[in-house]
């Protein structure tokens, strides 16, 4: 295995293990609300990995940059209908 394939791991373990300790420890009623910038966050994710994907630097580049395409796509989705469901809890209802 080569250095920059092993520095990767190491890097990506280490951001997946500080990810999990740093949402672990955030309070159930900030959850919603942090989503607005997690979408944020997970938008510029889905152009990086678009640029590792379609890179051409070997197949397990492009399968990871897929990868986490998907996951970045489903966490943008996701994050925008929480979001919008939480602002519908505001708005007032109409009169008929």
């Amino acid at each position: 295995m080569s250095e920059s394939l092993i520095g990767g791991l190491v890097i990506f373990v280490l951001a997946t293990y500080l990810g999990a300790a740093l949402i672990g420890r955030v309070p159930p009623t900030l959850h919603t609300p942090l989503m607005s910038g997690s979408n944020a966050i997970s938008g510029i994710t889905v152009v990086g990995a678009l640029i590792v994907a379609g890179a051409g630097l070997g197949w397990i580049s492009t399968v990871l940059g897929f990868l986490a395409i998907v996951f970045a796509m489903m966490n943008v989705a996701g994050g925008y209908a929480v979001t919008d469901r939480m602002l519908q809890m505001f708005r007032k209802e109409e009169k008929r």
